[in-house]
């Protein structure tokens, strides 16, 4: 086992509408390239702050993935590296074996698609059609193409019939799933998500759960919430001052208290004892 294999689990893949995308590599019958590489990604803001520290990480093809931390762990600024929205430090990222550069960043956005914490960044125009569809709409595809990816972006979120809604009438919920399918109709190989369980009711968490557990793409998921990163994820990364402090099986890495301690992170929940095992009452 390769030390990228470790803490690996395959993902079962539901038949949802969306349709999963083929890598070339499967294709050609060749060896599959990673999902997402990261090599000694170093990363400081202009004041001189810096985020990311000699990052090494490696996302194989159809994993998911969370990324856990305490604030200021760099998180959020390594989801922004992952599609090309910040670049410039050192080191490297690559999409399935393509180094995100000035000549690949047109494609790099199209493999990989991020959904914001804030659903309202996402959508801006009249109505959840239009939104869905702006991304085809800016790759130039037929009306015909751009109505069947909205179709099947909104069926893969449940939200088919809401196409006509203004999704500023919306529930914060409802409007996460949308901002979802906005990315999904570009057909991404990786789907980013930055605390996709923020400000949601319990229903509406538990519905982005079902969502998302269902989508039959690469999966990296940003959150402060472990036990949804356990529902969600078969892997976690921890990432602590810009550095990558641990990376497994999730059951394992939230199960450990000592660790999380370590970072800033609580223990989401407790290995039950059975009664049979606990001493007798004195």
């Amino acid at each position: 086992m390769t030390k990228r294999d470790e803490g690996r689990s395959d993902v079962e893949e539901r038949g949802r509408p969306f349709p999963a995308p083929v890598p070339a590599a499967v294709a050609t019958g060749s060896s599959e390239p990673a999902a997402v590489e990261i090599e000694g990604l170093t990363y400081a803001y202009p004041d001189g702050t810096e985020a990311l520290s000699q990052v090494d990480l490696v996302i194989e093809q159809g994993e998911s993935v969370a990324v856990i931390g305490p604030n200021g762990a760099g998180k959020s600024t390594l989801l922004l590296h992952l599609n090309g929205i910040l670049r410039g430090g050192g080191g490297r990222v690559l999409i399935f074996g393509v180094p995100i550069e000035e000549r690949t960043l047109r494609e790099t956005r199209r493999r990989v698609g991020v959904v914001f914490q804030d659903p309202d960044d996402q959508l801006f125009l009249t109505t959840v059609f239009q939104d869905v569809a702006f991304g085809p709409a800016n790759m130039g595809f037929d009306e015909s193409e751009i109505a069947t990816r909205v179709h099947e972006a909104l069926e893969a979120v449940d939200m088919s019939e809401f196409g006509d809604r203004a999704a500023h009438h919306l529930s914060f919920g409802q409007k996460k799933r949308i901002a979802t399918a906005t990315v999904l109709s570009m057909h991404p190989d990786v789907l980013v998500l930055d605390e996709p369980s923020s400000n949601l009711d319990p229903r509406s968490r538990r519905k982005l759960v079902e969502i998302l557990r269902d989508l039959p793409v690469t999966k990296v998921i940003v959150t402060h919430d472990l036990v949804y990163a356990y529902e969600t994820c078969e892997r976690v990364v921890i990432l602590d001052a810009g550095r990558v402090v641990a990376d497994g099986r999730a059951a394992e890495i939230l199960s450990d208290a000592p660790l999380l301690e370590r970072h800033g992170l609580e223990l989401p929940f407790r290995p039950h004892v059975p009664a049979t095992a606990r001493p007798p009452a004195r």
